[in-house]
Formats: C-alpha cells, structure tokens, sequence
C-alpha cells in the first residue's frame, strides 16, 4: 500500500513526538529537578493564566497577656494573588516535496530526512529553553560592548556568546525596564569567536552602540509588525534572572508593598570577589532564616571551578558525588544537610543560584505537540512544494516563594 500524507502525519506523531518530550526533558538541565504541572491553568480574557494564592504575611492575632486583660485581638492571614501568563513556544520544520515522495519510493531515505530534521528542532528548542530558563523575559541574551557600529552589521564584542549559534537570527536595541526598543533587525550570525566573544553577522542594518543587548530576531520573511520584536518583551519564560530578585514586580505582586515577596540577592557591586564556603554559607542561611531550605545550586563551568580549586587548597582533596536525578557533581555540605552543585553550561557567568525545587514549578497547559488543529501535522508552504509542521507548547516558570531562592553574583571564574 503506497505511502499517503496521512502515514507521515502518523509517522511524525506516535513515533517522533514522544522522542521529543523525553529529550526536551533530558536536555533543559536546569528543569530536570523542577515539577511540572498544569494544575491551575485557566482561560481569561487575553490569553491563558496560571492563578494561585502566595502566602505573604502571618496571623498578628497572638500574645501573651496577664490575668484579667483582654485577649489580642483576632487576625488571619495574608495572601495575595499570583497570575502568572503562560508564555507561547514554537518550533518548526520543513521538508521539500521531493522527500516527501520518497516515503512511497525510498521510505529509508524519507525516514533518515524526517529523522535528521525532528532531532534538529528539538535540540535547537531544548537549548533555547535552558538559556531562556536564566533569562528575565526581555528576551536579551548578551548586550554589545565597547563598539560603535553605523551602517551594516559587521562584527561585534559581547559580553557573553552563551546562547547564541551560527545561522541564528538576531535584533540588536536599547533596553529600559525590561523594554527592548530595537535599532537593527533581521541580521544572521555567520561566526562565533568564543575566545575573544565576537560574532560576526550578515544582513542586519543599524546603528549598534556599546550597552545594546542581543535578543533573538525575525527574519525578512515574516510579519512586518513582528520584525522589530522577535522573541523580545516578554514572550519568552519568565526565568531565574527576574524571578530571583531583591526588587521588581513578578506575577503581579511587588516586593515594594509585599516585602516578603523578594529574593536574597548577594552582589559585590559588578566587581569580581573570591567565592568562599562562607560566602555561599552566608547566602544558605537566609533562606533558612526565611523559613525555607536550598536544595540545589545551579552554576557554570567557570565558577564551578572556582568551588573545585576552593576544595582542593583547604581540604587537598574533591569528592564527586552521585545526586537524586542522575546528576554527579560536587555538594555543598551544610548543618541542614549536603546542598547538589549543578553544572549547566547556559547559567550566567559569575553567579550561582539556589534555589528550592519544591517552591519552583513549570507551569503547561500540555506536553509538547505537533500542531494539527486542521487535521493533519502537516501544510503546505505557499507558492513552494514543500511542506511544514510546527511544534507547540504553552507554559510559564513560576515560585510560590520568591524568598525561597538566592543569587550570588560577581563571582571570580575559575
């Protein structure tokens, strides 16, 4: 029987799409500790919101009296309402119409071509989740430094090329408060110098000053009115560099008028210090002050080595340890118990989060699908014989206790 558009839809859903899911989950490091869920998620006007309770102040009503004197007076307590905006992640593919025909004549030769790109997208989606986990929502992923670029986009330093790969589409733009206004578009990375932190791109014309921020773009082919903006303005997760904050609004409660409703933040005013056991210790401590427990710590590879080379000058010896997940690493040992250090190679240089699993979540309306909502996981490309499929997912990080995670920053590398 000859292969028809409805066997490749099969193909592509029972087969690819469950390889998907257990990937996307292997690979975003950062998530493979965190619940998921979709407890709570609700349709409102906008859009789809994920609404629930955060504790934010005690029961006042408590005292101790003498005999005969009146009885304090009655309190309850405080909570105010979290609403946190599901964020919307895509990802797509597209075969020609000559593989496409090969499923009836060559199936090896259309199943290598299918396979080549489902493993592609769901890399380049699992790697852009991880960067997208450290991330503020704005979208930025490096900001230009010491340049002054008028006319084509040529070749520019960045403080970080962490997330950023060849052929990738970006914008460059001012910031404030979040905001990216965009000053050059449309531009294709077509290198990376790790060493000296330039890329070098095609295509993107503008005037690109030092303190813009890269963010990822649009190409010249999709809507003018999405050009300027791409993933930019919060589109993309809320991730740990909003969520862990001593300051600013998240999820629609602000520390300014709820003051439990803030992280602690532990920075050395951008310059670079030591890192020390007493240090990492210090910051362990408030959390355990504010009444909760770190459980994890994520860093890079840069300052894990500072945490190795601490090791072996004060004790002469580093034991690696196996953690809850599969993870082998180093610990962090403290009177409350051994604290799991995590590599990931997308955390932010010069930082270490921790964070309590238990108050993090990744809130989903579902697992990641192929979009067949008019019957079929596949369509047609206008004007070309090709045909395309688009993954989707629906989901936003959220804490129920903002005072439950700390940051540590400006930290000297390793």
């Amino acid at each position: 029987m000859p292969a028809t558009m409805t066997t490749v839809d099969s193909i592509l859903k029972e087969i690819y799409e469950p390889s998907i899911r257990e990937q996307l989950n292997d690979d975003v490091v950062a998530l493979r500790r965190i619940e998921r869920s979709s407890e709570g998620v609700t349709s409102e006007v906008g859009g789809k919101y994920v609404v629930f309770p955060v504790h934010v102040s005690r029961n006042s009503g408590i005292g101790a009296r003498l005999e005969g004197e009146n009885l304090p007076s009655a309190g309850q307590q405080g909570y105010a309402r979290a609403q946190v905006p599901l964020r919307y992640q895509y990802g797509r593919l597209q075969l020609n119409g000559q593989t496409i025909e090969l499923a009836d004549s060559n199936f090896q030769a259309f199943a290598s071509a299918l396979s080549e790109e489902v493993n592609g997208v769901k890399q380049d989606v699992a790697k852009d989740l991880n960067r997208q986990i450290y991330g503020d929502g704005s979208g930025a992923i490096g900001t230009a430094s010491n340049v002054v670029v008028s006319g084509t986009l040529a070749s520019f330093v960045i403080t970080s090329v962490t997330g950023l790969q060849i052929g990738m589409t970006i914008g460059t733009g001012t910031i404030s408060s979040g905001v990216i206004t965009s000053v050059c578009t449309g531009a294709t990375i077509t290198n990376i110098n790790v060493a000296t932190k330039t890329i070098t791109t095609t295509g993107g014309t503008g005037t690109l000053a030092a303190g813009h921020v890269v963010y990822r773009g649009t190409t010249a082919t999709e809507n003018n009115a999405q050009l300027v903006s791409g993933s930019a303005n919060q589109k993309e997760w809320t991730g740990l560099g909003k969520i862990v904050a001593a300051s600013g609004a998240v999820y629609n409660i602000d520390p300014a008028t709820q003051p439990l409703w803030a992280s602690r933040v532990d920075s050395n005013a951008g310059t670079n210090r030591a890192l020390s056991e007493g240090l990492i210790l210090l910051n362990v401590d408030y959390v355990r002050v504010a009444g909760s427990k770190t459980t994890v710590m994520f860093m890079n590879l840069g300052v894990r080595r500072a945490y190795f080379n601490l090791l072996v000058q004060q004790r002469a010896y580093s034991n690696t340890k196996t953690f809850e997940g599969g993870f082998t690493g180093l610990g962090f040992t403290s009177d409350n118990g051994e604290i799991p250090m995590v590599v990931d190679v997308e955390a932010p240089a010069n930082t270490i989060y921790g964070l309590n699993e238990k108050e993090i979540k990744l809130y989903r309306e579902g697992d990641w699908s192929f979009m067949n909502r008019d019957g079929s996981q596949w369509s047609r490309v206008l004007n070309k014989d090709a045909y395309e499929a688009t993954l989707y997912q629906y989901s936003e990080l959220g804490t129920h206790r903002r005072n439950a995670h700390f940051k540590i920053a400006d930290v000297t590398e390793g």
